[in-house]
């Protein structure tokens, strides 16, 4: 078979095309010179492993949401963050005594998880606060560039599913980026068009929900339905992903949900017989 008739194949199964063909292409350079193929492929900088960070503790955590909550928003966002687990802490200590605090650990990640949901604004900033072009640039060398695989809720087409469908935009877009970056704080304002979208009005409702949520079960918090509180305030963590990946978890979520809140009722402390 001709190297040709090989490259025609790849073409006609129309799935990364270029990579495929760069790897034929090398493959047939390491069957003469397999000594030019691994310097190629050698890594730049060696790579270093790291023990995993050590645990921090719920007050570092929430100073670490917070300060990312600020960026992601402002300040009087972040306060809102903290005034929640502040309460939340309080209400548990009460249970918990010296304990651990489990239920102000839980509500500390996955709250901020929720308040920090990736809307375009939040995509934007992350493109242009210089992180990534930073890493880029340590991986790799010479004239590189940039293209942007998107889905835009306003513009994406859908498919036959009704799900978005991503399309490739040049690098142009890291301008437009940045110009999206410096507008978040019309973030769920009424000038907010990205806001209008069904996903985003659902993100939003989320985290209300979350905080009425959490806050009901507070003045009710004993010994024997505390363990149930922190699974139901650590329920953030299954609702991953983004469009009907994000939509298909929520819905299982909120299943658990209710679940969990019978298993609440349940769990309150037996009364003596009348």
């Amino acid at each position: 078979v001709s190297a040709e008739a090989i490259e025609r194949a790849i073409e006609l199964n129309e799935v990364a095309i270029e990579q495929n063909k760069q790897a034929f292409a090398w493959g047939r350079v390491a069957a003469v010179d397999p000594e030019r193929v691994e310097k190629a492929a050698a890594p730049v900088s060696a790579i270093t492993l790291v023990r995993k960070p050590p645990k921090v503790s719920l007050d570092e955590l929430v100073a670490q949401r917070a300060e990312f909550l600020t960026g992601y928003q402002n300040k009087a966002y972040a306060k809102r963050y903290t005034d929640f687990v502040a309460k939340v802490r309080e209400a548990e200590k009460r249970v918990a005594g010296n304990g651990p605090l489990e239920l102000a650990e839980a509500v500390a990640r996955y709250f901020s998880k929720l308040m920090a949901y990736k809307d375009e604004y939040e995509v934007a900033r992350l493109y242009t606060d210089g992180r990534f072009l930073e890493q880029l640039h340590r991986q790799f060398e010479g004239d590189f560039s940039l293209s942007f695989h998107l889905a835009p809720p306003l513009l994406a087409r859908r498919n036959s599913k009704g799900e978005l469908v991503k399309r490739e935009y040049g690098p142009w877009m890291l301008k437009a980026f940045g110009v999206l970056a410096r507008l978040k704080g019309l973030r769920g304002g009424p000038l907010d068009i990205f806001g209008r979208t069904e996903e985003r009005r659902q993100e939003r409702a989320l985290i209300d929900e979350y905080e009425r949520t959490i806050g009901e079960l507070l003045p009710r918090l004993t010994r024997e339905n505390l363990p149930v509180a922190v699974r139901i305030a650590s329920l953030p963590e299954e609702i991953r992903g983004y469009g009907h990946v994000k939509a298909r978890n929520l819905a299982a979520a909120q299943l658990r949900r209710e679940q969990l809140m019978k298993e609440f009722e349940a769990a309150q402390p037996l009364r003596a017989a009348a």
